[in-house]
């Protein structure tokens, strides 16, 4: 099969998502614009962009009319805050997909996993669940559900929202995961984990082949 090669913008290009995702899209023959406050790299597939996504103005400029490559085929957002700020996540989210809409650009947002229904109990929130998030995590991983509001709130047609399983992690990539919908899953040993590398393989997977879901999850998968 012959993937389309496109133009992926990257917000927080420079994060440990965000990099692994620039990453990715170079290795495998796309365009990258590499959109962060202080945007680092040489791979002339990549160009690095300096935004402040906070800026609603020059993040519309960027996305409308940036810089070497052209207007991007599609956005993944990989934007954080520590500490949690919902109010930059949520408006920066919204800036992103009300672009979007305008120039028909598909949008990838890599949220949180707050977001996703507890595996013991479906109507119990990851984010509401003490076994998965103690008190001093919760403001994160609600910012990461008021994200998925948005973007569910939004008139854009054309979104996915990924979140991780509970444990993120720099790592090796393996190019092995299960994919799952909105209720988190575990990998081996009941361990609800994927490193940062493979996330980023999804991602790419997802953008490449776009599935019917726009509520979804990866855990890594071990070898058969």
């Amino acid at each position: 099969m012959t993937t389309k090669t496109m133009t992926i913008a990257v917000l927080g290009a420079t994060g440990m998502v965000g990099s692994r995702a620039v990453q990715e899209a170079a290795a495998r023959g796309h365009r990258v614009l590499a959109v962060s406050r202080k945007p680092v790299g040489d791979d002339p597939a990549v160009t690095p962009v300096a935004v402040d996504v906070s800026d609603a103005h020059a993040l519309r400029e960027v996305l409308t009319d940036p810089p070497g490559p052209g207007a991007p085929d599609a956005v993944v957002l990989t934007v954080r805050t520590e500490p949690a700020d919902r109010e930059f996540l949520v408006g920066t989210t919204r800036t992103v997909l009300e672009i979007a809409a305008r120039r028909g650009i598909r949008v990838l947002v890599v949220g949180g996993a707050g977001a996703l229904r507890s595996p013991e109990d479906a109507e119990l929130l990851v984010a509401d669940n003490p076994r998965y998030v103690p008190a001093g995590l919760r403001p994160v991983a609600t910012a990461g559900v008021a994200q998925l509001r948005a973007c569910q709130e939004s008139a854009h047609a054309d979104w996915v929202y990924l979140s991780p399983p509970g444990l993120l992690e720099p790592g090796d990539r393996t190019g092995r995961y299960r994919r799952g919908t909105d209720t988190m899953l575990a990998a081996a040993h009941g361990r609800p984990w994927i490193s940062a590398e493979d996330l980023a393989v999804a991602v790419l997977d997802e953008l490449e082949s776009p599935g019917p879901d726009r509520h979804i999850t990866v855990v890594h998968r071990e070898a058969d």
